[in-house]
C-alpha cells in the first residue's frame, strides 16, 4: 500500500498568511501522530520560501514541497506575469534539500515568449539543481483566463500537439538520463478542464503519446540500420507493447509506410527491461534502450545495446 499524504495543493500554500498556514497544518497533526496518514505535501511559489517559512514547514512535519518554477528563463516568467525569477528557484531548491524536504518542480512549456531552446535551458538548470521529481505541463488556453485575451487578439499561439510531444520527449529523456523522476506529464483529465479548454496541446493520454514517440524513434533507428526484408519482428516488455504500437497502431502504420514493409510483428518478452526494444535480424537480435537515445528533437540517434 502506498504512502498516504494530506496535500495542500493547487495553489501557493506558503504565500498565505502565516496564521492560516499554522491553522491548516495543526489540523493534520493528530492524523500524523495516529499513523492515519504518513506525511504532508504542499505546493507553492519559489519566492515564498524564506528561512522562516521553511522552519515552519519543518516544525509541522511537512515532507514534500512542490515548487511552481514553470521556466528558468526570466523573459518567459516576465511575459507570463509569474511574479518571480529563475533566481528564486535557484535559491529555494537547495535550501529545501538542505532541510531534508522531498522537492518537486513544476515546469510549464509553451508559455508566452517560450521556445524550444528556452525549454532546453530550463531543463539544464533544473537537472543541475537535482529535485527529487518533476512535473511538466503544456500551456493550455482556458476560458476566462488572462491568456484567452492574448490568444483571441492573436498575441499568443499555443504549441501544437506535435510540437508539445517533441518538447516533452526531449524533457522526459533528459530527466530520465539524469535519474530525476517525472511524476506526471500533462494535466489530470477532468470534465471541468475539458469544458473550459479553448486551445492548446491537450490530450488525456499525453504521457503515452510521448512514450510512443520515443519507441517510434528507436524502431525507426533499428530499421534504418538493420533492414530485414518485408517482415520485421520486434520484442519488448509486455507493458511496452502499447507504446511500441502507438495509439490506434499509429507507429506500426507509419513504420510500414516509411520502410515499405508488409508486416511488423511485436512480441512480448518478460525478460526484457522496460524501455528496451529488440529487433530480430538474420545475424541475431539487436537491442536499443530509451536511455541511450540522443537528441530526439534533432537527429533521433540511438545507441545500440548490442547483438
Amino acid at each position: 500500500m502506498g504512502e498516504k499524504q494530506i496535500a495542500f495543493y493547487g495553489g501557493s500554500f506558503t504565500a498565505m498568511d502565516r496564521e492560516d498556514q499554522i491553522s491548516y497544518l495543526k489540523e493534520v497533526q493528530p492524523f500524523l501522530s495516529s499513523g492515519a496518514v504518513d506525511s504532508i505535501r504542499v505546493s507553492t511559489r519559489p519566492d515564498a520560501l524564506n528561512e522562516e517559512i521553511i522552519s515552519l514547514l519543518k516544525e509541522y512535519r511537512v515532507k514534500t514541497v512542490e515548487i511552481g518554477a514553470q521556466s528558468m528563463v526570466d523573459q518567459v516568467l516576465l511575459l507570463s506575469r509569474r511574479g518571480h525569477s529563475a533566481k528564486d528557484t535557484i535559491s529555494a531548491i537547495p535550501r529545501l534539500k538542505q532541510s531534508r524536504f522531498e522537492v518537486g518542480v513544476h515546469l510549464q512549456i509553451g508559455l508566452p515568449g517560450d521556445h524550444y531552446d528556452h525549454f532546453l535551458q530550463t531543463l539544464n538548470h533544473i537537472i543541475h539543481l537535482r529535485p527529487d521529481f518533476v512535473r511538466i505541463h503544456p500551456t493550455l488556453v482556458l476560458r476566462g483566463a488572462p491568456l484567452e485575451i492574448l490568444w483571441r487578439d492573436g498575441e499568443y499561439s499555443p504549441l501544437s500537439l506535435d510540437d508539445a510531444i517533441k518538447w516533452l520527449k526531449q524533457g522526459l529523456l533528459k530527466l530520465e538520463r539524469a535519474a530525476i523522476s517525472v511524476a506526471r506529464i500533462g494535466l489530470q483529465p477532468t470534465k471541468e478542464l475539458e469544458e473550459h479548454l479553448i486551445a492548446g496541446p491537450y490530450h488525456p493520454a499525453l504521457h503515452q503519446l510521448v512514450d510512443s514517440a520515443i519507441f517510434f524513434d528507436m524502431a525507426k533507428y533499428l530499421l534504418q540500420h538493420h533492414p530485414n526484408g518485408s517482415q520485421v519482428r520486434f520484442f519488448c516488455h509486455p507493458r511496452e507493447v502499447s507504446n511500441m504500437r502507438g495509439q490506434k497502431n499509429e507507429n506500426i502504420l507509419k513504420l510500414k509506410k516509411h520502410f515499405q514493409l508488409k508486416e511488423i510483428l511485436v512480441n512480448e518478452s518478460k525478460e526484457l527491461p522496460r524501455g528496451c526494444l529488440v529487433i530480430e535480424t538474420p545475424e541475431g537480435e539487436v537491442s536499443a534502450h530509451r536511455k541511450f537515445i540522443g537528441n530526439v528533437g534533432g537527429n533521433g540517434d540511438v545507441e545500440e545495446m548490442g547483438t
